[in-house]
């Protein structure tokens, strides 16, 4: 066969898709790997919930849903896990993955990827829907009989956390799917490609990775994990379709594809190792079936990092060819479906962790908080927060390679920019993973602080970074190359949904409703239970405060621009509702999350003392940093002028803007005509 196109292969011509020499090898290799797949993927997982029966069951309490309802449920998880790989694959395939030059690719074409994802995106609804019903019998010990009782379904529904979150799939999925047939512009996938990430992490967050000691550690690494699975292992699979296909990987698919997978697969490793270590509780990985189904899946993803290897070493020595490349994807995607395979097989056993000695600190938080948090235990006793501090890491890392770029090609960046969105990460990182993180869940007041720190002084640095610039000014684009970053963030930043949800009214409302809405109902109380619901918070909090100051200090351009007067009187704006959302918190005698906090039971806590801080932080927290940025405002308000005074001086005196001189030329002109206009004659009168 021919060379696939990687880097410094030779020129032979490929041998087409429809040539029989290509077809009848591929479609015996075909049939090989769908058998199997089909046996580590489904055969598997079935074999072990059938083989441990009632067991795991009467071990949680729950009562045995009946053979045929955990055999479907297994069955129907495979297929699930599998069109959710899919799915995204071929997603990241069509964003990112193509060859189309910039000027043709913001439009979609049909394509094998397109055709994948619509096929995939309907498995994956359709798994889901059934999800939903045999979730919710399987996790309620429901026999399938009990269906035929009316209320019994929606009563199933409500009482479990695994049949709402395959509902969130199943939309997720209906949504995909419609838009693929439907989407013209390349940012019409992004919708899909939203509620994909959204949906992947439903049943992860809400799984086996919930409940345990440091299961915080767990849950966060559980969320970087399937990101990376979904994103690297689902473009493998669907480049391994392509291949078996008899289409051929083009070059710029598997340089991108290698450039994925070299941040990916040391992001599923390192995360694997954390979750391993979270379910076996410190016990002998050899000592449950957990730990044998964790040594089956660092076996299979040792087999995909192994090929994905020996891929890049055969690449950068010119000898990536087909027959290699199709070799190679293959037995990653056996090792793929092995890997999903063994994942599903473990949600039928519970681990470890689930039988370890836990209080009530433990169930909510993941750890205790034994000591009162005086300002020694919050700057001393630090917990890391997993997700903010990979994400700050990410972060910084891609600012600075950026700014790397720029000085290697002689361009200057400011070195006051990039102190700012240092600056603002480690704000980020310090009220997430020092004390003030740690009780920001158990103390109203501290939670408070963190609060503001996320969604006020973090991203008031943040946006004074620039980062959009900073990217748009490091990357280029060529109309005759393949699209590239430079290209997608100029199409985002001109996306109809991004220039309506960044209206500044949108924005503001948010940003005002969020104080209201979240305090004064009972959200809250219930999102502070969960541990992926606190961080959801968070990250609501940081995005929120970078919308709203990025319309009045961001160095970046927004959609709606404001004058500077207008930005003025948005800060102004926004000072009364803090306020009185402070006074409300500090008088009233109702206890914001009464129900969680008395839960807790800490000795130390005061919650009317630590509700009255919490108001105060909300009303001098929030003053304080606004009048911050009215001076940043009027600082860069003065620049501006400043900055427009020498350059209009610059353009007088070099005269390229005879603006002046055009006005002085028409005064003299007008003065020039009235004086040649002839006057009135006097008249004289004779006398007589």
């Amino acid at each position: 066969m021919s060379d696939t196109g990687a880097p410094h292969a030779s020129t032979a011509t490929p041998v087409p898709a429809t040539d029989p020499r290509v077809r009848k090898p591929l479609a015996a290799v075909a049939a090989v790997l769908v058998t199997v797949a089909v046996a580590v993927l489904v055969v598997f997982p079935v074999a072990v919930a059938v083989v441990l029966g009632d067991a795991p069951y009467e071990r949680l309490f729950v009562g045995y849903p009946g053979v045929d309802v955990a055999v479907v449920t297994t069955v129907l998880l495979s297929g699930a896990h599998l069109a959710t790989l899919v799915t995204s694959g071929a997603l990241v395939h069509v964003l990112f993955l193509r060859d189309a030059p910039a000027r043709r690719a913001r439009y979609l074409s049909d394509s094998f990827e397109i055709s994948v994802l619509r096929v995939a995106s309907g498995a994956w609804g359709l798994f889901a829907g059934a999800l939903v019903v045999f979730e919710a019998l399987d996790s309620n010990g429901t026999p399938l009989e009990r269906l035929a009782t009316p209320g019994a379904l929606p009563f199933l529904w409500e009482a479990s956390y695994a049949p709402k979150a395959w509902t969130i799939c199943f939309l997720a999925a209906l949504i995909v799917f419609f838009v693929s047939f439907f989407a013209e512009r390349w940012t019409g996938l992004l919708i899909s490609l939203w509620a994909t990430a959204i949906a992947v992490l439903a049943p992860v967050v809400t799984g086996q990775v919930l409940v345990g000691p440091d299961h915080d550690f767990g849950s966060d690494a559980a969320i970087f994990q399937t990101i990376a699975v979904n994103a690297f292992l689902g473009a493998i699979a669907v480049a391994a379709l392509r291949i078996l296909s008899g289409r051929l990987v083009l070059p710029v698919t598997l340089r991108r594809l290698f450039r994925i997978g070299a941040v990916a697969l040391p992001v599923i490793v390192i995360t694997d190792v954390v979750i391993a270590v979270f379910k076996l509780a410190g016990g002998d990985i050899t000592a449950s079936l957990t730990g044998w189904l964790i040594i089956a899946g660092f076996v299979f993803l040792a087999v995909v990092a192994g090929a994905f290897v020996a891929a890049v070493i055969l690449a950068r020595r010119g000898a990536l060819r087909a027959g290699n490349l199709t070799g190679l994807l293959s037995l990653s995607a056996v090792a793929v479906a092995g890997w999903t395979g063994v994942g599903v097989a473990m949600t039928r056993q519970p681990p470890p962790q689930y039988f370890v000695p836990t209080s009530i600190e433990q169930v909510f938080m993941g750890f205790e908080v034994p000591d009162a948090p005086t300002l020694t235990v919050l700057f001393g006793q630090w917990r890391p927060n997993l997700l903010f501090l990979g994400i700050a890491v990410a972060a910084v890392t891609v600012y600075l390679v950026a700014v790397r770029t720029l000085r290697r090609r002689g361009d200057r960046w400011s070195l006051g920019r990039t102190a700012a969105w240092i600056g603002g990460w480690t704000v980020v990182v310090v009220a997430t993973s020092s004390g003030f993180g740690k009780y920001s869940a158990p103390d109203f007041g501290v939670h408070m602080i963190v609060h503001m720190s996320l969604n006020m002084l973090g991203p008031g640095l943040l946006v004074l970074g620039g980062v959009v610039t900073l990217l748009l000014r490091a990357t280029r684009s060529d109309r005759n190359k393949p699209a590239s970053l430079h290209d997608w963030i100029t199409w985002v930043l001109h996306w109809r949904v991004l220039q309506f949800l960044y209206n500044p009214l949108i924005v503001f409302i948010v940003f005002i409703g969020s104080y209201y809405g979240l305090y004064l109902t009972g959200i809250f109380g219930d999102y502070m239970r969960f541990h992926w619901a606190h961080q959801l918070m968070n990250v609501h909090f940081l995005i929120v405060g970078y919308l709203y100051y990025s319309l009045i200090i961001g160095v970046d351009r927004p959609p709606r621009p404001l004058p500077h007067i207008g930005k003025l009187g948005y800060v102004l704006a926004a000072m009364p509702f803090h306020a009185f959302f402070g006074v409300i918190l500090m008088t009233s005698p109702v206890i914001i999350a009464e129900t969680f906090y008395r839960y807790l039971d800490l000795p130390w806590a005061d919650l009317q003392a630590q509700q009255y801080l919490g108001g105060g932080v909300a009303w001098a927290g929030g003053e304080i940093p606004l009048m911050i940025v009215i001076v940043a405002l009027a600082i860069q308000w003065s620049r501006q002028d400043a900055t427009d005074a020498r350059r209009k001086d610059r353009h007088i005196d070099t005269g390229r803007d005879d603006e002046y001189d055009a006005y002085n030329q028409m005064l003299q002109r007008l003065a020039d005509r009235d004086a040649a206009r002839p006057g009135p004659r006097p008249t004289v009168r004779e006398e007589t």
